[in-house]
């Protein structure tokens, strides 16, 4: 079956205009602070891709708005590469990132909700800069398919497999009959958070800029902020803790508040990816809390768990917010930290890396090959939350968890010929494969990827790119058997 090209483009003509039309808050913040520049720039960018993306939709018009998976694949890889590529147009035409391959990895990694940086000073950057560069974060954040997906409906098309193939989690649940339902609670859920986290801050203190830039990178768990110290600046306990709430909210399975509306507290308290999510950021943030306690890094054991609970919450929803400068902390710390970017958050959330569920999965496997030793006869069957697994769903999560660690491997290999420090090397590719920010060494929670080259820094982009489509929905567009599957049938 051939790709559907003209709803594809179609498709990625509505993105172009939604897109534009993103950037205008981001252009009335640069009139509001009279960033004359900033703002022609944004103009420079908006209007082209509003005259392009209806250019695009008035000219495609499909014979069928059927999109099958293989269009559902292509649109999504499309639609973040380009998204990537028309945010940094307002970094470079505003000189705050002239380089072409640094403007796209800041407009990636704020896509992907990243938020590694390239900037050695963001303070000195326009406001109105720094809002788009955080507002990216929010639009990544629930996907701004999900926000197309919900516009689909009007066009006559079917977004369901295209949500399929941008969801952040293992699967799309549908809460709606309709996927475009689905989007809209999705989206309300995650407008509501952003509004009352927005005010919480600002009860703390914050001015309405501050308390915005901080929420898109809450709610998003991406974790740009206004500061190149970032949560630091704030010395403030409150701010700590509205901030690690809305990051555990926002790393959470958003399909879970659905139930909660429902009032189906038995089902959100019995998920098993749930539990296994909260217990994991219990038990190490104590465990990092007592070792900054015994290694002396702290006054009292108080100051131990806060310092711990902020980081470990923060590292394993990939938000990359720091309170500390954990680069000065005990090897025994960073290393658990360094664990929790591999664990990433819940399915269906925000989050990025491998997901809670996948390790949990992959955990009963091998307690189930261990059983399997002992009793060789005996059918073990792996349940989640109470239900039997198919063995092909299985099987897709263990070939998910050999190929993130397989680009990890490769990706660290290629990135250390830049002849950066181990540490360095494997940090970076961890945090931009996992979407989660900051790393250890040159690339610490205090430093930046500035020192990278062009070629390295286009490759840590396509890592962050490929960590927040789940891999697959990426990479198999650089198979034979993606262009040409008749082709591979008849072989």
């Amino acid at each position: 079956m051939s790709l559907n090209y003209r709803v594809i483009l179609q498709i990625l003509g509505v993105v172009l205009v939604v897109l534009a039309m993103a950037m205008v808050p981001s252009m009335a913040v640069s009139a509001i602070y009279h960033e004359s520049r900033a703002m022609t720039s944004f103009l420079f960018a908006i209007l082209p891709m509003v005259i392009c993306g209806m250019l695009l939709f008035a000219r495609s018009k499909p014979k069928s708005t059927v999109v099958n998976l293989r269009d559902g694949m292509l649109i999504v890889s499309l639609s973040w590469i380009l998204a990537s590529l028309c945010s940094c147009i307002p970094f470079m035409l505003s000189g705050s990132i002239p380089n072409f391959s640094e403007a796209f990895f800041e407009s990636a990694s704020g896509f992907t909700t990243t938020g590694a940086s390239v900037l050695e000073n963001v303070e000195i950057l326009p406001r109105s800069i720094l809002f788009w560069r955080s507002f990216t974060h929010w639009l990544g954040g629930m996907g701004i398919l999900v926000f197309t997906i919900a516009l689909l409906p009007s066009l006559g098309i079917n977004g369901l497999r295209i949500a399929e193939s941008e969801a952040p989690g293992p699967t799309f649940d549908k809460l709606t009959a309709k996927t475009s339902d689905t989007a809209k609670i999705l989206y309300a859920i995650y407008i509501g958070m952003t509004i009352v986290e927005t005010f919480l801050l600002m009860l703390g203190g914050m001015n309405l800029f501050d308390a915005l830039i901080h929420t898109f990178g809450t709610v998003a768990t991406g974790g740009f902020s206004s500061y190149g110290d970032s949560i630091v600046h704030f010395n403030s306990l409150y701010i700590e803790l509205v901030i690690v709430f809305f990051m555990i909210l926002a790393g959470n399975n958003f399909n879970l508040y659905y139930l909660l509306r429902k009032k189906d507290w038995r089902s959100f308290l019995g998920d098993t990816e749930f539990r296994a999510y909260i217990g994991i950021i219990a038990g190490f943030s104590i465990l990092i809390g007592i070792f900054l306690t015994v290694y002396g890094q702290t006054n009292s054991i108080f100051e131990g768990l806060r310092q711990g609970l902020f980081q470990c919450v923060s590292i394993m929803t990939t938000t990359g917010f720091a309170s500390a400068d954990f680069e000065l902390w005990p090897t025994c710390c960073k290393m658990i930290l360094f664990l929790l970017m591999f664990i990433g958050g819940c399915s269906s959330s925000t989050s990025g890396a491998m997901k809670v569920v996948r390790i949990v999965v992959f955990y009963k496997l091998i307690r189930r090959g261990i059983n399997k030793r002992l009793h060789p006869l005996a059918v073990v069957p792996v349940k989640l939350s109470g239900k039997n697994m198919q063995p092909d769903t299985v099987s897709s999560i263990a070939s998910f968890i050999f190929l993130y660690f397989s680009l990890f491997l490769i990706g660290s290999l290629i990135v250390s010929l830049e002849s950066v420090d181990l540490v360095t090397a494997i940090s970076s590719t961890a945090t931009c494969l996992g979407n989660v920010g900051p790393g250890f060494s040159l690339v610490g929670p205090m430093s930046n990827f500035s020192l990278y080259s062009d070629p390295a820094t286009l490759l840590l982009s396509f890592l962050m790119l490929a960590g927040r489509l789940e891999l697959f929905t990426l990479l198999l567009l650089f198979t034979p058997a993606f262009w040409f599957p008749d082709r591979q049938l008849k072989h």
